[in-house]
């Protein structure tokens, strides 16, 4: 077997943090999920006009919000109403609630709607005069978490960017029992996409009916998209992951869906369903029902997000696990999974423009803006959307596996080009964008049930549609008013092997 490293990955980085977690999964001993939170004085007088009130889209911040606004309403003698709502009733029901002045105090954005459409069209307000000495404040946070037209318009701060966008949802967690079984070692030796396959077809043999080599959640749809772009770009077509700059090309502005490396990542995923390597009922599953079937021995593999180990750790404490890098093609080095910012712009906080208690939300915003508070939120999210801090990461009590897969995103992605950053008034754009039907992740999704054939030509008509889109939002932004142009998706000084930061905005 071929000696690999994936992806340029720090070697050392990997196996330390991997040797190191297999002690503490061997030994069975796994950290508790700390909920002790050190919540200093208020940075403002507070009073406060009703319930206060939070939104997000939930999962494991709903664990840490549940127990930290019990904590904070008693400490400040306030009551909060935390909701934690599926994505699809937060795209629906926070518009609504802007429009009828319902909305709460502090929420995330829908998903795929620029924060500059809500700062032009009045949801949101600016932190400036909530958090005193802000631009302190604003200096504990690593560089690239503040970028203008992201979260600063006009020279006024809008949103809180606490948790890190540097997580791929494809990475490889596996049984390691089972991969052992096949003579495999993904921690010393991560997989390249032939023994990628090769594992999955010798777990799927030797468990003899029992097991797959593969599992993932085929009924929702997003996860076609997100794998096959993330193998694509570790195969080495370096690509954007966000709104209208999805499949771009930074370097070139052009749409790279029916490239080399697409073609072979949906190749790569038809020849394990062809050998017969994946788990027979995927089209059945979503994602967390895919993930919980594989501690109960049903697969294998999976190509996941860190989200699965502190959940892995804690319902299933016996299920001896690995992690390690999503596969590239063999011999491939200095490739990365390309993420558009440094700070996830799903988890990104906003105050309500017309909230009644601005001054609480920015109190929150501030704890959750030191290192205290990234260190509190460490401990209890891990690294599900991990905190923003590198120093928080390093010194929470997440478990060793949780630092580890860290560590490894620390190697593996790369931030790159933000359209929005560059002029905000593309969010106009996407606000007319309308993705193709199919999408990627229909088109993927088509060619693995037989719905479609021709791998290379259903790729080529969406990227031809995908074009027709774009030009189709590109001149609706224009005939609205708005001063923009294709030509702003290109960025020649990009380089993928590193981070694109304020300077090379500034450089264009």
């Amino acid at each position: 077997m071929k000696r690999i490293t994936s992806a340029g990955m720090s070697r050392r980085s990997f196996l330390v943090g991997s040797t190191a977690l297999g002690a503490v999964a061997l030994s069975g001993i796994v950290p508790s999920l700390a909920q002790e939170f050190s919540i200093a004085e208020p940075i403002a007088p507070l009073e406060a006009d009703g319930p206060f009130r939070w939104i997000d889209s939930g999962d494991q911040k709903a664990v840490f919000y549940k127990a930290f606004f019990k904590k904070y309403g008693e400490d400040r003698g306030i009551e909060v109403v935390y909701d934690g709502l599926p994505w699809n009733e937060i795209n629906t029901v926070l518009p609504l609630g802007v429009r009828n002045n319902t909305a709460q105090d502090a929420f995330c954005l829908p998903l795929n709607l620029p924060p500059a459409f809500a700062v032009k069209e009045g949801w949101v307000q600016p932190l400036d005069d909530y958090i005193p000495d802000l631009a302190a404040w604003k200096e504990g946070f690593p560089a690239g978490a503040f970028l203008e037209g992201i979260n600063e318009f006009d020279g006024k701060t809008y949103g809180l960017p606490y948790t890190s966008a540097r997580v791929t949802s494809a990475h490889v967690l596996f049984n390691r029992q089972y991969m052992q079984d096949a003579g495999f070692d993904p921690e010393t030796t991560p997989l390249d996409w032939d023994t990628f396959r090769e594992s999955a077809r010798k777990i799927t043999e030797n468990s003899k009916g029992r097991a797959y080599g593969l599992i993932m959640g085929g009924a929702q749809v997003n996860r076609w998209a997100d794998i096959t772009r993330t193998l694509a770009q570790m195969a080495g077509r370096a690509c954007g992951d966000t709104s209208i700059g999805t499949g771009i090309d930074f370097r070139t502005g052009e749409l790279v869906f029916d490239s080399d490396e697409f073609v072979g990542a949906v190749e790569l995923l038809l020849a394990l369903n062809a050998d017969g390597s994946i788990f027979p009922g995927i089209m059945g599953l979503n994602a967390p029902q895919a993930r919980a079937l594989v501690p109960q021995g049903a697969a294998g593999m999976i190509l996941q997000g860190p989200w699965n180990i502190p959940q892995w750790e804690r319902e299933n404490p016996d299920f001896d696990f690995g992690i390690a890098p999503p596969p590239a093609p063999a011999g491939t080095t200095g490739t990365y999974v390309i993420a558009g910012s440094l700070a996830s712009s799903a988890n990104t906080m906003f105050i309500n423009a017309k909230a009644k208690n601005p001054q609480i939300a920015a109190d929150v915003f501030h704890y959750l803006g030191t290192e205290q508070g990234q260190t509190d939120w460490g401990n209890v999210v891990g690294p599900s959307d991990p905190p923003i801090f590198p120093a928080a990461q390093a010194n929470s009590t997440m478990s060793e596996r949780s630092k580890a897969a860290l560590a490894m995103f620390q190697d593996v992605i790369r931030i790159g080009p933000n359209p929005f950053a560059r002029n905000p008034a593309l969010s106009e754009v996407a606000k007319a964008y309308v993705e193709p039907t199919p999408s990627l992740a229909q088109t993927v999704q088509g060619l693995f049930t037989g719905q479609a054939s021709g791998i290379k030509e259903q790729l080529t008509t969406l990227k031809s549609a995908t074009n027709t889109a774009l030009d189709a939002a590109f001149k609706a932004a224009k005939d609205g008013g708005a001063d923009v142009s294709r030509d702003e998706l290109v960025f020649a000084n990009w380089q993928p092997e590193r981070d694109y930061v304020g300077a090379d905005y500034k450089a264009l």
